[in-house]
């Protein structure tokens, strides 16, 4: 950061009086600009024993498969951010249910939670971020091409519950990426 979002004037990094951490400091009006982490949040949509998979239409990992995923917008929660990327990802239409993964990625400054989520129908269709959505079932989820760690983990959560007949909430830290990967 250069210049100060609220008058325009240069910002230097400094320890502002009462902090413990160097922020971004508006020398002309005092304002602190803080930077917190993004929080991402989506949907683990079920269909019968298939989960919706998107291929990413956009960098970073385009062309790798992913849950319906993205940025969470201010003023809405994160339930409405799970309902409105999966809608805009995979044109699908969701009933949101529990909260499944929670997944902190220091390292990226991210925080990414995701939901278990109930397939209304079947129309559904690519957005502008995605090459394609399908439906696949656990024998068919392309591992090697997974673009995220954290969905490469909620999917391998997801089938082993499956298996034990019993979901639970899953909360993982990833303190540093995988080694050659984005992840």
């Amino acid at each position: 950061m250069n210049f100060c979002s609220h008058c325009g004037a240069p910002v230097s990094l400094k320890i502002p009086a009462g902090d413990s951490l160097p922020r971004h400091v508006c020398e002309q009006c005092g304002t602190i600009h803080y930077q917190n982490p993004k929080v991402v949040v989506g949907a683990l949509a079920e269909w019968e024993d298939k989960i919706l998979l998107c291929r990413r239409a956009i960098e970073p990992r385009y062309g790798f498969w992913t849950l319906p995923a993205g940025f969470m917008e201010n003023n809405e929660t994160c339930g409405e951010a799970a309902l409105r990327e999966t809608r805009e990802e995979a044109g699908a239409r969701i009933e949101l249910g529990s909260m499944f993964t929670f997944i902190d990625l220091p390292h990226i400054s991210q925080i990414h939670i995701i939901y278990r989520a109930r397939l209304l129908d079947l129309e559904f269709s690519p957005g502008e971020e995605s090459l394609d959505a399908i439906l696949l079932g656990e024998a068919d989820i392309p591992w090697d091409d997974i673009a995220f760690r954290s969905i490469d983990y909620t999917l391998k959560c997801f089938f082993e519950d499956r298996r034990k007949g019993e979901f639970e909430l899953h909360s993982t830290s990833f303190a540093i990426p995988s080694p050659g990967t984005y992840r």
